[in-house]
C-alpha cells in the first residue's frame, strides 16, 4: 500500500485558473519592467554629440592637436648678458631656491670646477628646481653664451661659443 496522501505536495497554485495566472504575470511582468527602464533612459535630458553649437563649444571641438613653430635660422643670436636678462635673472640675481648669485665667486667656484660641458648640460636638461631650459624661445648656443657668461662673471675663463659656419 502506498502512504501518499494528495494533502502531502500541495503549493500555493491549487487550481489551473491560478496556474494560467501565474504563467501569464512572469511573462507579461518583464515586459512591462522593461519598457517602465527603457523610458526612463530614453527620456532624460541629455544633449545630443555636436548639438551645442556655441562659439566656445565649435572651438573646443575644433582645437588644435599640436603646434608647428617655425623660427628664422638666419636671425641674430642673442648675446650671453641678453639671455641672461631675458632668463635667467629672475633666479640668479637673487639666488632664489639655491640658485648661485651672479657674480659670487664661492657660490660659482665648485660648479665652475665641473667644466662648461657639464654647466650647459645642467642649464639645458634642468638641475634642482631650476627647469630645463633647452628647447625654449632661445637656441642651445644662446643658452650656452649666457651659462658662460654668468660663469665668466663669477672668475671662470670660458671662451664664448660661436655659431658654427654654414656647410658651403
Amino acid at each position: 500500500m502506498s502512504d501518499n496522501h494528495p494533502e502531502d505536495h500541495t503549493g500555493p497554485i491549487k487550481t489551473p485558473s491560478q496556474l494560467l495566472m501565474t504563467v501569464g504575470l512572469s511573462f507579461i511582468a518583464p515586459v512591462f519592467i522593461i519598457i517602465g527602464l527603457v523610458y526612463f533612459v530614453t527620456t532624460q535630458n541629455k544633449p545630443s554629440a555636436g548639438a551645442d553649437n556655441s562659439g566656445q563649444a565649435v572651438a573646443a571641438r575644433l582645437q588644435k592637436v599640436g603646434t608647428v613653430e617655425i623660427r628664422d635660422a638666419n636671425r641674430e643670436l642673442k648675446s650671453g648678458e641678453e639671455v641672461y636678462k631675458a632668463q635667467c635673472t629672475a633666479c640668479h640675481s637673487v639666488g632664489a631656491a639655491g640658485a648661485p648669485k651672479f657674480a659670487d665667486a664661492g657660490a660659482w667656484g665648485a660648479r665652475i670646477k665641473t667644466g662648461y660641458e657639464s654647466l650647459l648640460n645642467s642649464a639645458l636638461k634642468g638641475k634642482g628646481a631650476m627647469g630645463a631650459q633647452g628647447g625654449g624661445d632661445f637656441e642651445d648656443l644662446e643658452i650656452g653664451r649666457a651659462v658662460v657668461y654668468m660663469a665668466n662673471a663669477a672668475g671662470a675663463k670660458f671662451a664664448e661659443p660661436k655659431k658654427p659656419e654654414a656647410a658651403k
